[in-house]
């Protein structure tokens, strides 16, 4: 799954807000990734196997 904004971007994939997603993702062997470059969009991804 993936999500993108039209925001000026500079997420921090360190940051508080994105860890209790990227946590709750590693329980279910999965990943999340954060694209937020300077200037935007900011892209979420996450990706969770298939059983």
């Amino acid at each position: 799954m993936s999500v993108e904004d039209d925001g000026r971007g500079g997420a921090n994939p360190a940051g508080s807000g994105l860890f209790g997603p990227a946590r709750r993702g590693a329980a279910l062997d999965g990943h999340l990734e954060v694209r937020g470059p300077p200037g935007g969009p900011t892209l979420v991804i996450a990706e969770l196997p298939c059983a």
